[in-house]
């Protein structure tokens, strides 16, 4: 089961916000709450944001526990751009671009552990035993 959360026309650059989301990505929702809460950029505020919409979509929608939850994936896609204008001297103009992004968190459950036969270990170690 997958839990999806996006924030649409955040004003952040997404390179500036992509550093943050590569930081938390795979790591359970606990933990990348408390990185968030301590990463002191603008866009960890934002992620933290769209990170905690997506846990309560899984809790109250899907019926899921956020303990179990973890970071399937966090991106930070261009959104449109706001073209400003400065001027500058001589009666020339800069152009300043204001850009924005497109935040999107997707949670995923932990995959059950299953506990492998460790007969095959043994295996090798008797063929090395009748070799010797």
């Amino acid at each position: 089961m997958e839990v999806k959360s996006v924030t649409k026309f955040a004003r952040i650059s997404d390179l500036k916000a992509r550093e943050v989301a590569r930081a938390v990505q795979g790591m359970p929702v606990s933990q990348a709450l408390s990185v968030l809460n301590f990463t002191p950029k603008k866009a960890a505020l934002l992620i933290g944001k769209t990170l905690r919409s997506a846990i309560a979509n899984a809790e109250n929608n899907h019926e899921l526990d956020a303990d179990d939850l973890y970071i399937k994936s966090a991106t930070a896609t261009k959104g449109p751009v706001l073209k400003r204008i400065m001027p500058r001297a001589r009666g020339s103009a800069a152009g300043i671009k204001k850009r924005m992004s497109h935040l999107t968190i997707v949670l995923a459950q932990k995959p059950e552990e299953k506990e492998e036969a460790k007969p095959k270990r043994a295996a090798k170690s008797k063929k090395a035993a009748e070799k010797a």
